[in-house]
């Protein structure tokens, strides 16, 4: 669910971190073959300075490159999947985000452009997307934390609203959990609550309006530049997962790792703003709690997948307890404002 994001200065998330401990992998042994690649779709004269491997996400191997040539320097970012699981999938993920991307050239998101992708590693080591550097840095601090969940309430509602055509429309969404593949946390005192929870995704999806969803919408894959009243949205970042189905869904990962990153009451106010933000989701309490526990019962019992990139990117405040005990705290919240009391 969480992924790779770009970062300040033509970076991705973690890259903060990176340049402080000075990660680089130039000649690093696995990749000779992309970087080979990589040189092929450069400019007459540019050549691939440096090379930076970037911390931050759990599903793709990141790198910064360092372009030179005769025109001046310029940074771009390559994705690769090396992972197992990720490797078995790479194909329509990396087809897919690249298509995305080259759909959202023409809209108000900000986003990446495509350089060049070899989804099944015919020509790399592993199969990669090239794409160029977005501006801004992920931002998961407690500072600022209100003014930012409005900017992604703002850009969630114009995501929401990218117009496609029966051939650009996206593929409809899936379910990242199930009932029975619901881990209640060790040694809850409060078993009952989250079977609550489970009981209430046990029944069929409600009816909903689809539009385009980016699916993994979440402050770890969205930049930022500026402060304080200059504060911006600069990119969104990392569309392997987009989908077509209910603006709650989206609504609701956002909230969930608001919920888990600031606080149950952080992530509760998210649907608001982007209700505020002229966004529009479904008119019934019920449908919409589906939705919400659908996806934050996706990250139990301690959302530990959430707990590392975030980690290295410096909120070590972030425990598998902590975080076990926001997510616990939020299923009850979401409870009782949308369920009905039993």
């Amino acid at each position: 669910m969480v992924r790779n994001a770009q970062r300040e200065n033509g970076t991705s998330a973690g890259d903060e971190a990176a340049d402080k401990a000075g990660v680089e992998d130039g000649d690093e042994p696995g990749w000779e073959a992309t970087r080979a690649w990589v040189a092929g779709h450069l400019g007459e004269g540019e050549r691939i300075e440096a090379a930076e491997c970037l911390r931050g996400g759990w599903t793709s191997r990141m790198r910064r490159l360092r372009i030179a040539g005769p025109g001046g320097g310029r940074q771009l970012v390559l994705r690769s999947f090396v992972k197992p699981f990720y490797l078995r999938h790479a194909e329509g993920l990396l087809t897919r985000e690249a298509q995305i991307l080259t759909l959202l050239s023409g809209t108000d998101v900000p986003a990446a452009t495509v350089r060049a992708v070899d989804a099944t590693a015919r020509y790399c080591d592993h199969p990669s997307l090239l794409m160029t550097l977005l501006p801004g840095s992920v931002r998961l601090d407690e500072e600022g934390a209100g003014a930012r969940a409005a900017l992604l309430a703002r850009q969630l509602v114009r995501v929401h609203r990218v117009p496609t055509t029966e051939r650009t429309r996206p593929r409809s969404y899936q379910a990242w959990t199930a009932p029975e593949r619901v881990r209640l946390p060790d040694g809850t005192a409060r078993p009952e609550l989250w079977e609550r929870a489970v009981d209430v995704i046990r029944q069929d999806p409600p009816p909903y309006e689809g539009c385009f969803l980016h699916r993994d919408f979440h402050p770890g894959n969205v930049l930022f530049t500026g402060q304080g009243e200059t504060l911006r949205v600069s990119g969104v970042v990392d569309w392997v997962e987009t989908s077509w189905g209910p603006a709650d869904l989206d609504v609701a990962h956002c909230s969930t790792a608001l919920a888990l990153l600031h606080g149950p009451e952080t992530g509760m106010s998210f649907a608001d703003l982007y209700l505020a933000a002229g966004g529009r989701l479904t008119r019934t309490p019920a449908a919409h709690l589906y939705w919400r526990l659908l996806d934050a019962l996706a990250f139990a019992p301690d959302a530990e997948k959430v707990a590392t990139p975030w980690r290295e990117l410096g909120r070590t405040d972030l425990t598998p307890q902590v975080l076990t005990g926001r997510l616990e705290r939020y299923l009850e919240a979401l409870l009782q404002r949308y369920g009905r009391r039993s």
